[in-house]
């Protein structure tokens, strides 16, 4: 089953954990480590920070506090994250392609190379619509936003894939819509289930228990490429219906602010190599939710997560958005 999952280019075992051999010695954590979670309980970012907390607690030999922090799009949490004292104690978690945009938003002052990148997973959004609305598949709903402009979209706030999604989907066809907020994935998948909202493009992550439970009908992934969701089956790529369309990967994980104490960092990319990469409770997780199973630390994650943020920061300019053009920090037009 897990071979039909939706799929992205794999990140070679050896080079996604290089890491400097400057930085050898091992960090011993004598207190516990403080990890925000810069949006609500149960969305895309918690589901899967608390999992790999978890698996790193058995390998630090210390409690990882997960702490939810939501608001701003995310950038609160990130923003005390960054702020906090640089001795390795306060690490933030979420989707790269939002941290990466915080700075040409006005919103953090810093971009994405100011960080310590781990990641887990990768992520893919759904378009998938409340059972008692008329639309079968995708095609119909951009028509129907096509007509009308008030169609209800739930998503976690400007930045959040959900929203990307719908933006993207909107510059690809003509269509509008009436984007409502929420501070979190969780809880705009949920507004969609109670008919608060018609419609959600959060992530397959957030939606899958509902997809399972016929609370929402998925109508396409937000992709070239189909995902296959356990106890459901396959979701179609819009690719499908908007010929050309394609996005890529939105991979989450634990992110630590460059500054910390070196020891610090090779403690945690050795930790990523050898109880990570092959983690089975994450690709439990994964294959449970609709994510790819997707780790990678140091040059190999940047590498990895920067074309979904050159693609987020351009997206979010084009609709007026930014403070500042991308390019300016650090973020040339893909």
């Amino acid at each position: 089953m897990n071979k039909r999952r939706f799929l992205t280019t794999t990140l070679a075992g050896a080079a996604v954990m290089a890491f400097s051999a400057a930085a050898q010695a091992q960090w011993k954590p004598n207190k516990p480590i403080n990890l925000i979670v810069p949006w609500a309980a149960g969305g895309s970012t918690d589901q899967v920070t608390r999992v790999t907390a978890a698996e790193l607690e058995k390998v630090l030999g210390q409690k990882i506090v997960v702490v939810n922090q939501p608001g701003a799009a995310g950038s609160i949490g990130s923003k005390n994250a960054w702020e906090a004292p640089r001795d390795g104690y306060t690490w933030t978690a979420g989707a790269a392609q939002d941290l990466g945009t915080y700075q040409s938003l006005g919103m953090l002052n810093a971009g994405i190379k100011d960080w310590h990148l781990f990641l887990n997973v990768a992520n893919i959004a759904v378009v998938a619509v409340n059972p008692s609305t008329p639309w079968q598949n995708v095609g119909q709903l951009i028509d129907a936003m096509k007509a009308r402009a008030d169609i209800k979209v739930a998503t976690a706030g400007v930045t959040s894939g959900g929203h990307n999604a719908m933006e993207a989907i909107s510059r690809a066809t003509g269509a509008k819509y009436r984007h409502v907020t929420y501070d979190g994935g969780n809880p705009a998948v949920v507004a969609t289930v109670s008919g608060e909202t018609e419609v959600t493009t959060q992530l397959a992550v957030e939606q899958a228990e509902m997809i399972r439970g016929k609370r929402l009908r998925p109508l396409a992934t937000v992709s070239d490429r189909p995902l296959e969701i356990e106890g459901f089956g396959v979701i179609e790529p819009i690719s499908k219906t908007i010929a050309g369309f394609k996005a890529p990967p939105n991979y989450f994980g634990i992110f630590i602010p460059k500054g910390v104490p070196a020891e610090v960092i090779a403690t945690v990319e050795k930790a990523w190599a050898e109880h990570i990469v092959n983690n089975e409770a994450l690709k439990k997780y994964a294959a449970n939710r609709g994510a790819l199973f997707a780790p990678a630390a140091g040059e190999a994650a940047q590498t990895a997560a920067f074309p979904a943020v050159q693609a987020n920061a351009w997206l979010l300019h084009a609709g007026g958005k930014t403070k500042v053009a991308p390019d300016t920090v650090g973020i040339p037009k893909p």
